[in-house]
């Protein structure tokens, strides 16, 4: 029987259910089958036993034995009823999420990715499954929308430069008296464009990789990243004339390395681009039992507070101008912002009363 409960289960064209309720009522079928064979044997050696009694008593024993068969053999298809009934019954039960899980998955798409399965009950394979599935289904939507903004942002800002640099060339080359030296200017503004262009899609991929999140966590020192940051722009503050505060200490905690080094890099250089000649940068990070900060103020022009939040979105304006000038795209901070929110981070910002801003980025320690 279990040989053939066996070649009945490998036929794919049975449902999951159809295959649980086979090898549920099996196993009870097969259970009282051994019950009833042995309490069938039990009375067939008494009935042998007492073969030398008179007659009657050995048929009445007789008698027994059949309606003992009969019984057993009623029981037995009663039995196999009722084992079929809550093999079927208790299979639907167990699969009855993985029915969810399949009609929820079935209809998840790209633009309906912010639906969840949240499946409730007891912490089973099946719920683990479910939670399992949520969390894909939320890095998937966080990819999808990290693409989405990408595109448009890389759309609306690659427009400016890519029309100058055609307007640049067509302006040039319409001109009959144009000279070697008016090409080769043309040409040379061209490419600083196009370095323009560049740093801008490096800006914007970081910006869609910050927001799809981190994938895999890797042990990193927040102070030794600051230090390494700070080593490779010093040269530039002497420059600009911008005076560097550091104090730095050993800060361990766990994520992207790379990314983290990008917001580091993105809070400093925010904080030397809209500083002013003579004004100061100060980066600092703390570290305690659960949480580390980084800190990055600077000097510089006054930010109202009812303008801060704002500054932490890709391209927008402050008051009449744009976030970004010079040396910037007005994507620094909105990267920042991303890792934070990938690393599960908290970011603050504050004005700071004589001018410029103060940001805080507090991690979770690796020691937590």
């Amino acid at each position: 029987m279990m040989e053939l409960l066996r070649k009945a289960l490998s036929l794919r064209r049975y449902t999951l259910r159809v295959q649980l309720t086979l090898l549920y009522s099996g196993l009870g079928i097969a259970l009282c089958a051994a019950v009833l064979g042995a309490a069938g044997l039990v009375v067939r050696r008494g009935s042998s036993a007492n073969s030398g009694v008179p007659g009657v008593i050995a048929s009445s024993q007789d008698g027994t034995v059949r309606h003992f068969e009969v019984g057993a053999a009623l029981i037995f298809g009663v039995a196999a009823v009722v084992a079929l009934a809550l093999g079927w019954w208790i299979a639907g039960r167990l699969l009855r999420p993985l029915r969810t899980i399949t009609a929820t998955a079935r209809d998840i798409s790209a633009t309906n990715l912010h639906q969840r399965l949240g499946l409730d009950g007891p912490d089973d394979e099946l719920t683990e499954l479910g939670k399992t599935l949520d969390d894909l289904f939320g890095r998937l939507e966080a990819s999808f929308e990290a693409q989405r903004h990408f595109v448009a942002n890389a759309s609306h800002e690659l427009r400016t430069p890519l029309a100058g640099q055609r307007t640049l060339l067509q302006v040039t080359l319409a001109d009959p008296g144009a000279k070697v030296e008016s090409f080769r200017a043309a040409c040379e503004e061209a490419v600083q464009l196009g370095d323009q262009q560049e740093r801008l899609i490096d800006a914007l991929l970081t910006l869609a990789t910050s927001e799809r999140g981190v994938e895999q966590w890797r042990e990193f020192d927040l102070g030794q990243i600051a230090e390494r940051v700070l080593a490779a722009r010093r040269q530039e503050a002497q420059r600009r004339g911008i005076h560097i505060d550091a104090s730095l200490v050993a800060a361990p905690a766990s994520g992207d390395p790379v990314l983290v080094e990008r917001l580091v890099a993105n809070l400093i250089d925010n904080a030397m681009f809209h500083n002013m000649t003579g004004g100061t940068v100060e980066v600092s990070t703390t570290s305690a039992p659960e949480r580390l900060t980084i800190s990055v103020s600077n000097t510089g022009p006054m930010v109202p507070p009812a303008e801060v939040e704002r500054l932490f979105q890709p391209f927008q304006r402050v008051g009449s101008e744009r976030v970004r000038h010079g040396d910037g795209h007005g994507l620094g901070l909105a990267i920042v912002q991303a890792i934070t929110q990938a690393h599960g981070a908290k970011l603050s910002a504050r004005p700071r009363p004589k001018g410029g801003l103060e940001i805080q980025v507090t991690f979770t320690s690796s020691n937590a």
